[in-house]
């Protein structure tokens, strides 16, 4: 479960950041969110994975650690304000430039020299 649990959380990662380097804006914002995703996952194994344990405590005689949880929550709070700022600033981009690329400048194809 760990490997399967790491190999999605790197796969997460590896989707971002292959996103976030992308010229438009669209796919800016899909990677910050798929990293926003991987960084909760990792945050939420920082507890440990297990199984068949109470979430609240004196519940149970064991219990999963509340503090991961926690942060989750809050990371997830803040990846949706974040995600939304992204977006709005993506479309004020789009209006003002005429056009989706993040350094607003569309690139021009190279033309290919004759000999």
């Amino acid at each position: 479960m760990e490997l399967l649990y790491s190999s999605s959380v790197g796969l997460l990662v590896a989707c971002g950041v292959f996103l976030i380097l992308r010229g438009r804006t669209f796919p800016v914002v899909l990677g910050l969110t798929m990293l926003s995703y991987a960084v909760n996952l990792f945050l939420f194994a920082a507890g440990r994975l297990s199984l068949n344990k109470a979430v609240v405590l004196g519940t149970g005689e064991s219990y999963a650690d509340p503090l991961p949880q926690a942060l989750v929550l809050t990371a997830i709070v803040i990846g949706f304000a974040m995600t939304a700022f992204v977006v709005i600033l993506a479309i004020r981009g789009r209006a003002d430039l005429g056009n989706d690329h993040v350094n607003g400048v569309v690139p021009t194809p190279k033309l290919k020299k004759k000999r």
